[in-house]
């Protein structure tokens, strides 16, 4: 699984606060990447958050219904464009046309309350 490069030598990132992702729910959020703005799909399991790009790795579709709007089911996201199942945890593809794939991962940090990007290089 790729893990996304972030900015180097910049400022802590911070994404949103954690209460603004409902507990074992979803949200899109903008950040800034080595490559330039990119939409962030943050998943919330208690104080835990995980992240990866908004991008299905089948056709490159964002996997959202509607703006940071998305599809969960039982631990898993569904890309509602073609139905692409994917594991929270990981992000592996277990069902769908991109079977065996992964969801490219954003290193994420909470840090009091808030949801932040991991500084380049740290553990």
């Amino acid at each position: 699984m790729d893990t996304v490069s972030l900015v180097e030598s910049s400022p802590l990132q911070v994404l949103c606060p954690l209460e603004h992702i409902p507990d074992g729910g979803a949200t899109a959020v903008v950040a800034m990447l080595v490559d330039g703005e990119e939409s962030v799909i943050l998943l919330r399991q208690g104080e835990h958050v995980s992240g990866y790009l908004n991008i299905c790795p089948h056709a490159g579709n964002r996997l959202d219904y509607a703006p940071g709007k998305f599809l969960l089911k039982n631990d898993t996201l569904i890309c509602a464009v073609h139905g692409a199942v994917f594991q929270q945890a990981d992000g592996l593809c277990t069902g769908g046309p991109c079977c065996g794939q992964h969801l490219r991962s954003v290193s994420i940090r909470v840090i009091a309350d808030a949801v932040c990007l991991e500084p380049a290089g740290q553990p």
